[in-house]
């Protein structure tokens, strides 16, 4: 569910208008939902409810500090997967024993930056990244908490480019082999072991790869304890999907999934940290254009709009779907039209949609693109010199810019001339 909505036939964001906030702001832009935000993220903590928990929010999925905060209010930690995310999560106000840093390459830099500003815990990847780890804990004098992440080889039945837990994915360490990295963690000078971590993928939507992960990682727990390990907590990272698709079935709910994990690993009494990040961010945002051009070709329309690949690059880098839809829904009555909906970028791969039926639309003309809240201005680029486009927070009757956007002169400043191209002739 998000809080975007028909009124009367024109398109809202919670109780403001969208064509108010073009008019203001201008086209393309992305705008986010305060209260889907809030509502996601309490249905995971709920979820969890009874179980000694931390929700995690995955900021990859979207970073703005105003996002941050929002979550931050609601009692969220966060998992960061850069020095720059970590910066961000200090900067929105979130407490390093609520920061998680994951990835599988993490500098010593990046290391010396969270250790110092205080972290939750490292999820290690590797046998050399713990050694890192060590190095740089025992030069500082601290104590640095970790969890190992075991890689279970389980298939996500999700796409090849956001799968991260079969054997052949680059993340984790393989779990057959977990008895001996976290013996060697145990030897290591300047690390606390404190759990385990897993993650599988991203857009899961079923619940058994998780379960059948989850399941691996219990036996582990018991084993690893056996062997005198302290394993007090479980970090299951995320991967729950959303249903891009409103004609399609609706992914797992999180009541479900906090069922599940209850049942697998309640037996264990251990903390449970989850980090969600497309399910609480992908439906509270959509992606704002306008229609520039309807072209008519050989054998088809194309619907060509100001956003581009550059803007929201899922569809050419992922084939993903979103649905589009008018910001002013079509007059009862009205033939349907079919649709190439594409950008001005120069790549063929600037394509939104192809053969999409929608509402006839004029040159223009407004559209939206659902469920582009989570991976959308994170992965967005000044391709062909656009300028990156605003983020706009919605809070009830009220909005603010909250990332707005670079003039070409401030994009072109940013550029340094070497002195010997900066020479003028008498």
């Amino acid at each position: 569910m998000d809080h975007f909505l028909y009124r009367d036939g024109e398109l809202f964001a919670e109780d403001v208008p969208v064509k108010e906030i073009a008019a203001q702001v201008g086209t393309p832009f992305y705008c986010y939902s305060t209260a889907t935000f809030e509502r996601h993220f309490r249905l995971f903590d709920e979820a969890l409810e009874g179980t000694d928990h931390l929700v995690c929010y995955a900021m990859k999925a979207a970073s703005n500090q105003a996002i941050l905060k929002t979550l931050a209010a609601l009692g969220a930690g966060m998992d960061v997967v850069s020095g720059g995310e970590y910066a961000r999560a200090k900067a929105a106000g979130v407490p390093g024993n609520k920061i998680v840093f994951s990835g599988v390459g993490k500098t010593e830099d990046e290391i010396e930056l969270a250790l110092t500003g205080g972290i939750r815990q490292f999820n290690v990847e590797s046998e050399p990244e713990m050694a890192a780890i060590s190095a740089v804990a025992s030069r500082l004098g601290v104590e640095a908490p970790i969890t190992i992440r075991v890689n279970p080889d389980v298939d996500a039945k999700t796409h090849a480019k956001i799968a991260t837990g079969k054997s052949e994915n680059k993340f984790g360490i393989p779990i057959s082999r977990a008895k001996e990295v976290y013996a060697l963690a145990a030897s290591l000078p300047g690390l606390k072991v404190i759990g385990i971590d897993v993650h599988i993928g991203s857009q899961l939507t079923q619940l058994a790869p998780f379960e059948a992960a989850y399941k691996k990682v219990a036996e582990l727990t018991e084993q690893l304890r056996a062997e005198g390990h302290d394993i007090k907590r479980l970090d299951l990272g995320g991967g729950l999907g959303i249903p891009y698709e409103r004609s399609n079935s609706a992914p797992p709910l999180p009541v479900e999934y906090g069922a599940m994990v209850k049942r697998v690993l309640g037996h264990l009494n251990c903390e449970i940290e989850i980090e969600p990040g497309r399910l609480i961010a992908g439906n509270a945002g959509i992606m704002v254009c306008k229609v520039i051009y309807v072209k008519s070709g050989e054998d088809r329309e194309f619907l060509i709009v100001d956003g581009a690949m550059n803007d929201l690059i899922r569809p050419a880098m992922y084939e993903a779907h979103h649905d589009i839809v008018p910001v002013v829904e079509a007059e009862p009555g009205q033939e349907p039209a079919q649709y190439d909906i594409v950008g001005p970028v120069c790549e063929s791969g600037d394509t939104f949609a192809k053969g999409r039926n929608m509402a006839q639309l004029a040159d223009g003309d407004l559209i939206a693109f659902r469920s582009a809240g989570a991976y959308g201005a994170v992965m967005s680029s000044e391709y062909n010199t656009r300028p990156l486009i605003p983020e706009v927070l919605v809070k009830d009757d009220q909005f603010a810019v909250i990332r707005r956007r670079p003039t070409y002169e401030e994009m072109i400043n940013r550029d340094s001339i070497p002195e010997w191209l900066d020479q003028t002739s008498d």
